[in-house]
Formats: C-alpha cells, structure tokens, sequence
C-alpha cells in the first residue's frame, strides 16, 4: 500500500487532480520484478496521469498484479496491517468496487 500525499486530497473537497501521485512504467516494472501480487494506492489510479495505460498493462494485464485504487487512508498510520479486500463478483470484468479493511497487527 502507497500512501502518498494524495491522502491530503481526500480531505479536500477538489476537483479531479492530474498532479497526484502514482507509479511511472519503471516503478510498475520494478513490483513486478520483485514478484509483487498486490499493490495499492490513495488516489484514483495506480498510475501517474501521463502513464495510465503503460502501467495498467504491466502491472494488471501482463503480469495479473491486483490494483487496488482510491484507497482512503488518511487516517493510515504506518505499520504493519492485514489487509481484508472483498470485492463484489462481476462476471466479465477487469475491475469491481471492493470494501478493503486494514487490520493492525
């Protein structure tokens, strides 16, 4: 889980942001070389604005990565955490909203 300074934008009652944080094509390469099969992030994409489908192809449907998106963990703090992710079962579909619970440990 990313926890970035997108965490403030929830906070905030603002528009849509192209300037949020979220990986590079590089930095999907780099979880996937190290066998990452999960990853998520507090904002609306994984990926930087500019590289959304680079990154979605890498991460999702080349290497099956879970994106997890629009994470709200404001209230986060660091640390080690179980994470319980239970999306809804759509049929033919590469995504679906899910309840994501952080359980400390």
């Amino acid at each position: 889980m990313f926890k970035t300074s997108n965490s403030n934008l929830w906070q905030k009652e603002e528009k849509f942001r192209e300037d949020f944080v979220g990986l590079t094509s590089d930095g999907a390469s780099w979880l996937v070389e190290r066998g990452i099969q999960l990853v998520g992030i507090d904002y609306l994409s994984i990926a930087r604005y500019d590289e959304t489908v680079k990154v979605h192809q890498t991460l999702l449907l080349e290497n099956k990565v879970v994106i997890l998106e629009g994470l709200n963990l404001a209230k986060v703090e660091p640390g080690i955490y179980q994470l319980i992710c239970l999306p809804l079962k759509l049929e033919n579909r590469e995504a679906a909203p899910a309840r994501a619970v952080l359980i400390p440990l």
